[in-house]
Formats: structure tokens, C-alpha cells, sequence
């Protein structure tokens, strides 16, 4: 990740400007009462917070980028310097503006230390409202428009998710 040549830099949380492009979508959209939000910290990163709840046939929340050109064509790799103890979480790909449509899914399971955590696009998965999509097209890297965190997986509880940087490569 040394070349910055073939380096997209998507986010830059050391910016507090960064977290002002980002906004909560939890399963309230869909009754349930789980809340999240991602804000800056001063030491230099933002944490994506909040609790999950299984009530209300909840268990997700979510944060997602604004839409914006997002996309780099020769990008085989997302990587994201990030740390959370004993959570999995899953970065969204979407390649398109609309609010509900396919995501581009993939876990990851940060160590409390921080760690740059290495995504080939190739596992990526295609999915809409959580259920995989057979058929659906491989992602694209070129047309990557918003970009999102999740936790789910009925995680119930309190969770903290610190991100410095998120990147194409």
C-alpha cells in the first residue's frame, strides 16, 4: 500500500471534516430500535458507535457515505485501518446513488489493535436487503458510488468500530 500511485484514498478520518459525509441507517427504517452514528474523535480517527438491539425483529445498524464518484477501474483490493474488540462487521460497496438497492457486501473482524485489514473486491458479494442476489453482476470497481459499515449477524449490545483510513487499491 506503499505505492500511493495505485492508492484511491476514499476516507480520511484523521479530517474531522471526513464523518460529515456519513449517516446512520439502522433497522428503525424497518421498526426495529437499534441506533448508531459515526463521529470524529480527536485523537485522530472516527468510531462508527451505537447499540444493536434484537427487538422489534431488529439487529443491524448501519452507517453509508454520501454518494459521490467513488470508483477507481483498476482496484482489486479494499483496505481499511480499523480496530474493535470481538465484533465482526461488514463493508457495503454500492454502485449506485439509490438508498435501497444491491450492496456489495464483505466481512471483517478488526483485533483491538489497530490493523489494516487487506479485502480483495474479488469476495465481495451481492446482496439486497440482506439476502444474496444470485446472477447479480461482480462488483465493479469503477462504478463505486457510496460506501458503508455494518454490524449485524444478531450482535445484540453495545459496539465501538475506530477507522482511520478506508482505500482502493
Amino acid at each position: 500500500m506503499s505505492d500511493m500511485e495505485t492508492t484511491w484514498l476514499l476516507f480520511d478520518f484523521s479530517d474531522p471534516g471526513a464523518v460529515a459525509e456519513w449517516h446512520a441507517i439502522d433497522d428503525r427504517v424497518m421498526g426495529g430500535v437499534s441506533s448508531s452514528r459515526l463521529r470524529y474523535d480527536p485523537a485522530g480517527h472516527a468510531i462508527f458507535e451505537g447499540n444493536v438491539s434484537l427487538e422489534r425483529n431488529g439487529g443491524f445498524a448501519s452507517i453509508r457515505s454520501t454518494p459521490a464518484d467513488r470508483g477507481n477501474p483498476r482496484a482489486q483490493t479494499c483496505f481499511i485501518e480499523a480496530r474493535a474488540a470481538g465484533k465482526r462487521f461488514i463493508l457495503n460497496l454500492l454502485t449506485d446513488d439509490a438508498f435501497d438497492s444491491i450492496n456489495y457486501q464483505a466481512s471483517f473482524a478488526p483485533s483491538a489493535a489497530w490493523q489494516t485489514l487487506r479485502i480483495p473486491l474479488s469476495t465481495f458479494g451481492a446482496t439486497f436487503r440482506g439476502r444474496e442476489v444470485p446472477g447479480a453482476p461482480a462488483l465493479d470497481p469503477a462504478r463505486i458510488r457510496q460506501v458503508g459499515i455494518m454490524i449485524a449477524e444478531r450482535q445484540a449490545g453495545a459496539f465501538a468500530l475506530e477507522v482511520r483510513h478506508i482505500s482502493l487499491v
